[in-house]
């Protein structure tokens, strides 16, 4: 199926239900960091990305398999031990992503820049209109 098609409301429903779960921020971080590292265990995974809550990585990981782009494999020691990879779905996930991380990585710079220029002309614009309302009042 073609999602090209944007005016067909299946193709928009389709294409937002799997944005919201592979386009939030921690689900990419850990299909990036399942990519690169294969197989990791829950506390390598909260160690590699930098500021997840241990709930939201219980989230992700579970949503993540629920769709089928993670696994996770139990092993009958004591204490259990629990491993997350990707599954072959989430392995074809690898690509995008990789190319999202090094495009943010090669304009992040020009955004932050982007972003500094048009809040300065939003505050000069703010600052006009301010002005513009007092001599009226006056």
């Amino acid at each position: 199926m073609s999602l090209t098609d944007t005016s067909q409301h299946s193709n928009c429903s389709a294409m937002s239900d799997v944005l919201n779960r592979i386009g939030d921020k921690w689900s990419v971080l850990v299909v990036g960091m399942l990519g690169q590292n294969e197989i990791l265990r829950f506390n390598e995974l909260k160690r590699l990305i930098n500021g997840v809550s241990q709930r939201m990585l219980t989230l992700t990981l579970r949503n993540l398999e629920r769709d089928g782009l993670v696994t996770r494999t139990i092993y009958p020691e004591v204490p259990p031990r629990v491993e997350y990879s990707l599954t072959e779905l989430g392995k074809t996930l690898q690509v995008p992503i990789s190319a999202l991380w090094d495009w943010s990585a090669e304009n992040h710079g020009a955004i932050v820049e982007a972003r500094a220029i048009y809040d300065a002309r939003e505050s000069t614009v703010a600052a006009d209109n301010s002005r513009k309302i007092a001599y009226a009042r006056g």
